[in-house]
């Protein structure tokens, strides 16, 4: 709260709001990781194609799960899409952080697939959009670089037979949710686990709780390097 002249000419108090936009991706970010993407596929640079994966796995396994979960519905294809997107959107929310993005818990998605059906249940005619449109216009202001993208590349896949309209309608939602969820831990509306090195002060056990709060024994988490 600050003090504000009014205009009666007395004062008075004025809620401020403290909700950064940092978090928000800039164009500039979404294109770079598009770039990104497109020279590793150009190349067929398997390393680093692996590399990246590892890390996904590594920092983000809740995340890996929730979009391979796809795969035992809907098949390989788009089990694979599924999983390509979601990667996609992680490493746009990624590039223009200094540190590890937060860890997305089964928590953060399940309540981000809460708000992300409601808001597409609210759009009128959803199912008769082209599948590029079948957005919330509330959610795209949360991320609109990312949605921006996302309708072109969805857009461009169908068109060029890249990708089948059936799978494009199927992993639209999940992307959205996958943006939303980084969205709420980085905005601090849901914050997932914080990443990073553990230091404990007193020797942990290698079957005792990991300190970073994952709920895993530290000698599954961090332990592991140790």
């Amino acid at each position: 709260m600050i003090l504000r002249p009014s205009l009666d000419g007395g004062w008075t108090l004025t809620k401020i709001s403290t909700m950064s936009t940092q978090h928000l991706v800039s164009a500039d970010d979404v294109e770079k990781t598009i770039a990104s993407f497109t020279r590793l596929d150009q190349r067929g640079d398997k390393k680093a194609m692996n590399k990246l994966a590892q890390r996904l796995q590594k920092e983000q396994p809740f995340l890996l799960q929730y979009a391979a979960a796809v795969r035992t519905e809907h098949g390989d294809t788009v089990g694979e899409a599924a999983v390509f997107y979601a990667t996609l959107v992680w490493a746009m929310f990624d590039r223009g952080r200094d540190g590890t993005l937060p860890r997305l818990t089964n928590a953060n998605l399940a309540a981000a697939d809460q708000i992300v059906t409601e808001a597409l249940s609210k759009v009128d005619g959803l199912a008769d959009k082209p599948v590029h449109e079948r957005v919330s216009a509330e959610l795209v202001k949360t991320q609109p670089q990312i949605y921006a993208k996302l309708a072109e590349l969805l857009s461009e896949d169908v068109k060029e037979n890249a990708m089948t309209l059936e799978t494009a309608s199927t992993i639209i939602k999940p992307t959205q949710v996958v943006i939303e969820a980084f969205d709420a831990a980085l905005a601090g509306r849901r914050p997932g686990e914080r990443q990073g090195t553990v230091v404990a002060t007193e020797k942990v056990g290698r079957n005792e709780p990991c300190p970073c709060g994952s709920g895993k024994k530290y000698k599954k988490c961090h332990g592991e390097a140790a």
